[in-house]
Formats: C-alpha cells, sequence, structure tokens
C-alpha cells in the first residue's frame, strides 16, 4: 500500500496555457515538450485514492494521459475559469462511480453554481449531467480526506481569497501575490512546496520568480517547485540552470514523490 504521496503536474501553465493561440513569442515556438503547458492542475495519489486540484479547460486531455479510472475529489483553490472550465468532464468518472467530491470554500460553490446549474441542480436535472457531492471547506478548519488530514491555507490573488492546500509534508499554492502572516504557521517543515512563479516583471496578481524564489527562502521547505508559469518567465531549460540547487521548475507530467 502506498502511504507516501505520489504528485503528477497535470499542468503547469498559466490561464491561457503555452503556447497561446497565434502568438510568435520564442517560447511559444519551442519544440521542447517542457515548455507547453496545459492550465495549471495537480494529481495527488497514495494508496488506491486520486484526488485533483483543481480542473481547467483541459482536464479531459489531463485525464486521459494519466489514464486513471476512478477520481476520488476535486479540491478547488477558486473560481476562475482555468481552474474550474473542466467541471462537465467529470462525467465520465460520475457515470462510472456514482457522486464525485468537490471540496470548495462557500463563496467558490455558488459561483460554480452559478455557471453549471444543471450540474448542481438536484430536481429535475438532467440525466446527461454529472452527479457530484459537496463538502464546503473554511479557511481556519482542517478537514479529512480518506485517511489523511487537509490543511486549507489562505493566500490573496491580489484581492481575491483563494486556498492553498497541506497535506502531510506537501503544500500547494496556486495564484499567490501574497499570504497572510498568520498562513505561514501552517508551512512550516514541509518536504516539498509547489507554488506559482508566473514571469519575470511583477505582475498584479501573481508571484514573478524574485517575489517567489523570496517567499521559498521564508518558508524554507526541503524542496520546491514552480508551476502557473507563463511564456514570459523563459524557456524552461534556461530558467532551470539559475534556480537555487533546491528549486525547480515543474513541467506537465512530472511526478515526484513526498514523504
Amino acid at each position: 500500500m502506498l502511504y507516501m504521496l505520489r504528485i503528477t503536474f497535470l499542468g503547469t501553465g498559466t490561464s491561457q496555457g503555452i503556447p497561446i493561440i497565434g502568438s510568435s513569442h520564442p517560447v511559444c515556438l519551442s519544440k521542447n515538450p517542457k515548455d507547453k503547458r496545459l492550465r495549471v492542475s495537480i494529481l495527488i495519489q497514495w494508496d488506491c485514492f486520486n484526488f485533483v486540484v483543481d480542473c481547467g479547460p483541459d482536464f479531459r486531455e489531463q485525464m486521459l494521459k494519466t489514464g486513471i479510472k476512478t477520481l476520488d475529489g476535486i479540491l478547488f483553490t477558486h473560481e476562475h475559469a482555468d481552474h474550474t472550465a473542466g467541471i462537465d468532464d467529470v462525467r465520465p468518472f460520475s457515470f462510472r462511480q456514482g457522486e464525485v467530491n468537490f471540496y470548495a470554500e462557500n463563496r467558490v460553490i455558488k459561483q460554480l453554481n452559478h455557471r453549471f446549474e444543471y450540474v448542481f441542480k438536484t430536481e429535475n436535472k438532467y440525466p446527461g449531467a454529472p452527479t457530484v457531492k459537496i463538502h464546503t471547506v473554511t479557511q481556519n478548519d482542517r478537514f479529512p480526506l480518506k485517511d489523511k488530514v487537509i490543511t486549507p491555507i489562505r493566500v490573496m490573488h491580489n484581492k481575491l481569497p483563494v486556498l492553498g492546500y497541506r497535506v502531510d509534508d506537501f503544500a500547494y499554492l496556486t495564484d499567490v501575490k501574497t499570504i497572510p502572516d498568520e498562513a505561514f504557521e501552517k508551512l512550516k517543515g514541509l518536504d516539498t512546496l509547489v507554488i506559482n512563479a508566473l514571469r519575470l516583471e511583477p505582475h498584479i496578481s501573481h508571484l514573478n520568480l524574485e517575489e517567489a524564489l523570496i517567499l521559498v527562502r521564508k518558508i524554507n521547505p526541503k524542496r520546491c517547485y514552480f508551476t502557473h508559469i507563463s511564456h514570459l518567465l523563459g524557456f524552461h531549460d534556461t530558467v532551470s540552470k539559475q534556480l537555487p540547487p533546491n528549486v525547480y521548475l515543474a513541467y506537465d507530467g512530472l511526478t515526484i514523490n513526498t514523504n
């Protein structure tokens, strides 16, 4: 039985993905597969369990690549389309296994209910719609996920509250611009941190590379992987050579194991 975590980066790109449609930027034209990035998401596995964090518009393609046949649940960080637009593609899992568990803050659930009403409605529901079970998450309350316990971590995406998640000594934070002081207590003693690093220039709602490195030094995990990357960060291989020894650029399909 596998009790350590197995993390697969399903997508490591920003909201438009890489390459961007119609772009002639050199990174968008790169032939290196590590420079081709689907919208950001990870698969967390242990024992026989499969959980995904976020399901953006590339969810179907990402699930086909993993080959998994069951999905125990989806943890949502926030409501933006690049993190939620793939909800309809949970249907094959729902048809096969019944309910698919959704974990999200109440605000996010309300937004998803508005945009995907046919999924969330309980009366006169279209028979081809997926069936989901809603679990409301709050930033201050840990919650069980099978035999693990999840710690939600509040971060800020400019003015929008976002949730990161910690399981064991692994933490996943995306769409971060700032981290409230009280959240750092939940990030102590990490084996592995995943956090966004969008580009070189500052951005209003995302960490740039310099800001991300400052936070890595403050949190001090054993190792860190950057995700939610845009073409403006540069070529994967070039940027990788400039990072500290314990910091890495994630790429689509990368799988790591944590304690």
